[in-house]
Parts: structure tokens; sequence; C-alpha cells
């Protein structure tokens, strides 16, 4: 099978607050994919402003929602528009607009109905130790509550066929999204595969990012979900 056309992927970009970094990270995007939704979720800084005139399709939610559900406003209006695949982006300048192409390909290919990024099959700039330990404890527990043999549980840089993205339905509104997929992807016996992508630690991201105790939440949460059935 040929590699995807880049007309064929659709990007989502959930923003909260991203005001400082959005417009370098969706001009980054729009140099090789022409197909970028940024998602809006009910920002309180200039991110709607500094979203006008990007070139990216834009979304806003009224009020903040989360990101599990900025990441559905936005996967639901791609499948509208007819997105062969759907890659899910951080708006928060982690992620490469390289690592895309690398993500789409096992789709492209017949090989995986989802890829799943990596930081540790590929690599991290400026991760902090902290992070990277709870990272691991949430990858330990995710690995045995979803049962999928994975390296790295809460990276927000995905790829989908439009066919699992249609079929995955996204009801964790906020971070415990992340976990949720992977146990959609159990339920839905869906092929997934992970690829080596990198991820920048940036003062921004670190400053924006989940505290160890936003961890342990999740955690909790999806924890109490399981044993709810």
């Amino acid at each position: 099978m040929s590699p995807a056309s880049p007309a064929e992927v659709t990007i989502v970009v959930p923003c909260y607050n991203e005001g400082p970094v959005i417009r370098e990270v969706l001009a980054e995007l729009l140099r090789a994919w022409p197909h970028v939704i940024a998602v809006d979720d009910g920002s309180s800084d200039d991110t709607a402003a500094r979203l006008g005139d990007t070139g990216a399709t834009v979304v806003r939610h009224a009020v903040n929602l989360g990101q599990g559900a900025a990441l559905q406003t936005g996967i639901d209006l791609a499948l509208a528009r007819g997105a062969h695949y759907v890659v899910t982006f951080d708006g928060d300048g982690q992620h490469r607009a390289e690592d895309v192409a690398a993500l789409v390909a096992p789709l492209a290919e017949g090989r995986a109905d989802v890829a799943l990024g990596s930081r540790f099959l590929g690599g991290t700039v400026g991760m902090p130790e902290s992070r990277r330990v709870v990272l691991r404890l949430a990858t330990a527990f995710t690995r045995v509550a979803a049962g999928l043999d994975i390296t790295d549980t809460h990276n927000g840089l995905r790829a989908f066929t439009a066919a699992a993205a249609r079929a995955l339905r996204i009801t964790q509104n906020r971070m415990a999204h992340a976990s949720e997929i992977l146990h959609e992807i159990r339920r839905l016996r869906l092929r997934f595969v992970e690829v080596p992508v990198t991820i920048r630690y940036t003062e921004w991201s670190r400053r924006k990012g989940q505290s160890a105790l936003d961890a342990l939440s999740i955690l909790f949460d999806l924890l109490v979900r399981r044993i709810m059935g």
C-alpha cells in the first residue's frame, strides 16, 4: 500500500490556555499537514484570538470541558469532513510535527488500526526525573488494568484509522481519557502498534504539565471505574 497523502490526514489539537505557544505549534503542523482542527476548550487567556488567522479550522467550547471532550469534538468534526486518518496532537509544544508521518505509516500500510506514540521507545528532551517516575508508575498500572503491552500510557500523540476513530468514544472528559482510550482499544480488539516519538519538555509545558498528585488522581479515578465495571 502507498503512504498516506497529507490530504487524507486530519490533526486534532486540543487547546486550553496555550496562548504563548499555540501559533508556533500550528504553524509547524500546517507546513506539512493541510488539515488541522484546533479545539479551544474554553480558554480564559488569549488563545482564541491567537487561533484566528493561523489557517487551522477552529472550534470553540463555550466553557472548559476537559481535554477528553476537546478531542472527541475534534475527532467528530474530522470524521464528518471525511478524514481517512485522525491524529491527536497536544497544543503545548511537546510534540513534533515530523513524528506524524511515522504514526500514520502503519495505518496506511494496513498493519494497525491505531498507532500510539511512545517517548520511552523514542526520546525525551528536558524531561524531569519526577515526571519519568510518575509516567512509569502510570504505565505499569495501565498495562495491568487495560491488559495491553505498552510502554507509554499518557502520550497525547496518537493516530487512528477513520473506522477506529468512529468506533472509539471518549467519555472521560478530563485527563483520564488517555487510559480510557487504551481500555477501548482492548475492548474493541483494535490492532495497535507503538511508534517511537520525541517529547520536548519546555519551560512552558513543564509549568502547565500534570503534577504527581494529578497523576495519582487519574489512577484512582480509573481504578474506581474498573471496580465499578
